[in-house]
């Protein structure tokens, strides 16, 4: 059955429904969130489907409640959250609700264009304002100014001596209006050249900025006069003005007249405040009605939609009285599935009940994983490489301790590591009022969304930032060293070559209780080759282990399936060609630590101790080892030429037993049996074994085809096994980077502060601890961090599930209303 380690077990099921109870059956098993429907109408256009009026009914209604959102966030108005999730209505409520959004769409739009229309008639009132106190000034001025001049540049001399005689007095005409500030200049000039500077015209300024009603936008605007003589020139002007899109007021030519307009137009303009003031209040009370109930409402839409979206994947029976369903549901959860189908009969006051059978198939059944929200985010990081096989062994749950531990192996340091450790656990304190934010941030919510992981990076990073005893690049001495040093302190800060003999009595012959001794972060010279040596040496031993891990895993695949011939030909033939090679190199590291120690005389001293990797090239290569020191063994322990010959052609031997072996056992089947095998979905072609894994398509798989996919697999997993633990010491590697640019950014930045005394050296000291802190937090826990995740991620994906993780599965995705309103996927997005 379902467990931790693999993924449920499915069944497929055939649901009849009465039609009268299948809406609230399927709003049921929606609000269950465990069935994943089938579509048996796969060749019937989405517009043909029974329940496709339904559809468009509910994206009308969402359309009018995207209308009222995009008001209601216009104005500001905070939308009621209550978290809670209302149920889906009954299909006779539907109705009820497309008259609500009806009623408040139509309000609201005439309201809308009430508004519009009085502030449309504002401005035109405020700019008629404008231009009867700025046409007066105009006025004024002209009646102060020589007249004379200005009317010999405009009429001509001529005219004015015609003006001089009785009976032929020449009037001028003018008009004048608004138009955007912008367009002044270029209006201007055009009235210059159309008119051949036979026009008079003034301008000014609107200081203050003015509505658009259209758009709501703020707009500055300047008051014009044009003065004209002729009917031909007044017809030119009001074209270039309409050209321009100038907005052309009446302006009276007296100054009583022009007063007793103003005072009209005052009078009208408080008038028109005031009832915009009242459709305003009664247009916000609108919003604020609906915005107590909007998110209720999209929920309810959204289920609606949801549920007829699902109807259109069942089918008909010949009386059309039933609907007809196939789904995938675990089987442990039938119980619960039928509990829900009978709930939602009675709601719909069906009395006829609905009926769930399993049905046999032949088909790859759906892969589901129970997650919580601590193993969901693991879950994530395999799902993410590729969804796993149907009943394969599920990798999350041992992800979630090597994960966040070869992470702290390459990012080992107490300080990042408390740093990370409080990011995840005050996102882990505040996850429910972060989680109901709902942001849009990317970067944000993979951080919240993999927030145990970081809590778990951070905590393992602090135990072993506690082994490498590193903090900021500085060591804890809680213990006290057990290097008894009589030197001079000056001596040891100064002298780079100097070293500590562990052989004199310098050292007190008992390790350091717990991680390394401070006195290591004071070396000079030889610091890193001895971190080198012991990082070096745990990656490879980390590495073996995890990779031997991952093929025992692949003999639980193997034997769950009962796929003898994977176990004989394949597991047994990898786990010895890993131990003999690889096993026996980090057998020989702890031989080495256990026997060889600097105090022992030879052959047991280190300076007797053999290289390790030197070893190992003679041991693959049938090499005889370097001559020793004097006094020193060139073999570890007795008989060890024998043993590394040995294991050396065992391994040599597995490898055509990995070639050769399964397919010509899958030929001596054939050859018996007379009987073409089928490919099961894991590649492997099998005769004779009941496999409970499912079949693939049942197509045939030729011989030859079974040798080249074995070939490639035995290459892939020799080579592999080379370079694969090669790719381990990237934990070296990144953890030695990783302290170097710790102590770096130390000795280069917060340093310079420290040296420095008096009041000067405390301002320095705060300014370059915040460049510290800066640099700390973005480069070495954000960068090296977001490094080492890659790095780790690397090596579970290729060198740890490479092993026995095929991935070739797809995922469960169930009816779910929840699914549905975080993510707002389209519900058919779970047909296969």
């Amino acid at each position: 059955m379902g467990s931790l380690f693999r993924s449920e077990e499915m069944t497929l099921c055939e649901l009849y429904l009465q039609s009268e109870s299948a809406y609230s059956c399927v709003s049921e098993l929606g609000e269950l969130g465990l069935v994943q429907f089938r579509d048996l109408n796969p060749d019937v256009n989405a517009f043909q489907r029974k329940f496709v009026n339904e559809v468009r009914r509910c994206d009308e209604m969402e359309r009018k409640l995207r209308y009222l959102e995009k008001e209601i966030k216009k104005d500001g108005i905070p939308m009621l959250d209550t978290g809670d999730s209302p149920e889906a209505p009954q299909p006779r409520e539907m109705i009820d609700l497309e008259a609500t959004f009806e009623k408040l769409e139509n309000e609201l739009r005439e309201v809308n264009q009430n508004a519009e229309a009085l502030q449309r008639n504002f401005l035109e009132l405020t700019e008629l304002k404008h231009i009867l106190r700025k046409t007066q000034v105009f006025f004024d001025e002209m009646a102060d100014s020589q007249k004379e001049d200005e009317n010999v540049q405009l009429l001509g001399e001529e005219a004015m001596r015609a003006s001089s005689h009785p009976g032929q007095n020449l009037k001028l005409g003018f008009v004048a209006g608004v138009i955007l500030r912008e367009r002044l200049p270029a209006f201007e000039r055009m009235l210059w050249r159309a008119c051949r500077g036979n026009v008079f015209l003034r301008q000014a300024m609107i200081e203050n900025a003015l509505e658009d009603p259209s758009n709501g936008d703020q707009v500055y605007k300047s008051v014009f006069i044009i003065f004209f003589q002729g009917d031909q020139l007044k017809t030119r002007v009001k074209k270039i003005c309409e050209g321009f899109r100038a907005t052309l007021y009446p302006c009276p030519e007296s100054p009583s007249d022009r007063r007793e307009m103003a005072m009209g137009v005052m009078t009208r303009i408080e008038d028109l405040n005031t009832v915009l003031g009242q459709t305003q209040d009664h247009r916000h009370r609108v919003l604020v009605a609906a915005a107590k109930n909007l998110k209720n409402w999209f929920v309810k839409v959204r289920k609606i939609k949801a549920i007829y979206h699902t109807l259109n994947l069942f089918n008909l029976d010949v009386t059309k009285k039933c609907l007809i369903a196939e789904c995938w549901v675990p089987v442990l959860d039938i119980e619960t599935i039928r509990v829900a189908l009978s709930r939602g009969t009675e709601r719909s006051g069906s009395s006829v009940p609905p009926i769930l059978n399993r049905i046999d198939n032949f088909e790859n059944p759906p892969t589901y994983n129970r997650t919580n929200k601590f193993t969901k985010a693991f879950q994530a990081l395999i799902d993410a490489y590729g969804v796993a096989s149907y009943r394969e062994m599920n990798p999350a749950p041992y992800t979630i301790i090597t994960f966040p531990f070869l992470f702290a192996v390459m990012f080992g340091d107490l300080g990042h590591g408390a740093i990370m450790m409080l990011f995840g656990l005050w996102m882990i304190r505040k996850e429910k009022g972060l989680a109901a934010q709902k942001t849009d941030n990317e970067i944000w919510n993979i951080f919240f969304g993999g927030r145990y992981i970081i809590f778990l990076m951070g905590c393992f990073s602090m135990y072993t930032g506690i082994i490498y005893n590193d903090i900021f690049s500085k060591s804890l001495n809680v213990f006290g060293s057990h290097w008894k040093v009589e030197r001079n302190s000056s001596e040891i800060m100064s002298n780079n070559y100097l070293q500590l003999n562990p052989a004199t009595n310098e050292y007190v012959k008992d390790p350091y209780p717990f991680g390394m001794d401070p006195v290591w972060q004071i070396a000079r010279s030889n610091k890193i080759i001895f971190q080198n040596a012991y990082k070096m040496k745990i990656s490879i031993i980390f590495g073996v282990v995890h990779m031997i891990f991952g093929v025992s895993m692949a003999y639980q695949n193997h034997k769950y399936f009962n796929n003898r011939i994977g176990i004989l030909y394949e597991f047994v033939p990898q786990i010895i060609f890993l131990c003999c090679l690889f096993g026996y190199m980090v057998l020989l590291m702890f031989i080495k630590w256990n026997k060889y120690a600097a105090e022992r005389p030879n052959p047991y001293s280190s300076a007797c101790a053999p290289s390790i990797l030197i070893t190992f090239i003679n041991m693959v290569l049938f090499k005889e080892a370097n001559k020793p020191p004097e006094g020193c063994h060139s073999n570890m322990f007795a008989g060890q030429g024998f043993f590394e010959t040995l294991f050396v052609l065992i391994a040599v031997a597995a490898i055509p037993v990995m070639l050769f072996a399964k397919p010509w056992h899958i030929m001596q089947q054939r050859k018996q049996s007379n009987v073409q095998p089928i490919a099961t979905s894991n590649g492997d072609a099998e005769s004779g074994v009941v496999n409970q894994q499912p079949q693939g398509h049942g197509q045939e798989e030729e011989m030859s085809e079974i040798f080249i996919h074995q070939g490639i697999h035995t290459i892939e997993y020799v080579l592999g096994s080379v370079s694969h633990t090669a790719s381990y010491l990237r934990l070296w590697a990144l953890s030695l980077a990783h302290a170097q640019l710790a102590e770096v950014l130390w000795d280069m930045v917060l340093r310079n502060g420290l040296k420095q005394i008096g009041w000067g050296g405390g301002i320095l000291l705060v300014i370059t601890f915040s460049f510290w802190a800066v640099l700390t937090v973005g480069i070495l826990v954000l960068m090296e961090g977001l490094s080492a995740f890659l790095h780790t991620l690397r090596l579970h994906w290729v060198e740890f599930q490479s092993k026995f993780y095929q991935g070739q599965g797809y995922a469960f995705q169930p009816f779910s209303f929840d699914t549905i309103l975080e993510t707002g996927a389209n519900p058919n997005a779970n047909e296969e």
